[in-house]
């Protein structure tokens, strides 16, 4: 294997753990903490949780994202693989339904952050906030589901691509 190979393999790797650590661990953190402010009456844990989501997001995750697809289209390129094949057709669809279902949530966390910052309590927060905050958890589902199908793709390569 050449240096560069194992460079760029490690590199996409990397950034997927990352796009999946970052993505569960904002997923936790929210879910968990919304849970707690509804409980408790307290926003200020909930204020918390959705600024710093934005911000680890923005840090990681949106950077990951892009590297991802940079990364995966180096190692195709490295190791001959065929842009179009019903492996990259799966990959590419399952990267595409991710985003598809991570760009909404973004614009989501932002407004909730939002709207947290400005209200006075638990008790303040509109009925869409919490409608925004159920599409934001259920929106997860179908892209933590597709980012674990390419984990697995790109681990167990069809036998037709060669290492």
């Amino acid at each position: 294997m050449s240096a560069a190979l194992a460079f760029w393999k490690t590199a996409h790797i990397l950034s997927a753990t990352i796009l999946l650590g970052t993505g569960l661990g904002i997923a936790f953190f929210c879910w968990f903490s919304y849970r707690a402010a509804m409980h408790s009456g307290e926003i200020i844990v909930l204020r918390s949780a959705l600024r710093w989501t934005v911000i680890a997001d923005a840090c990681f995750t949106a950077p990951a994202v892009v590297f991802q697809a940079i990364s995966g289209l180096v190692l195709m390129n490295l190791m001959g693989w065929p842009l179009i094949s019903p492996w990259s057709t799966a990959v590419w669809g399952l990267y595409l339904l991710t985003g598809a279902c991570w760009l909404p949530v973004v614009l989501i966390q932002m407004g909730l952050s939002r709207e947290a910052d400005l209200a006075a309590s638990v008790l303040s927060l509109s009925a869409r906030f919490h409608r925004q905050f159920q599409i934001w958890f259920f929106l997860g589902i179908p892209a933590f589901t597709s980012v674990i199908l390419i984990f697995y793709l790109m681990v167990v390569k069809p036998l037709a691509i060669a290492y």
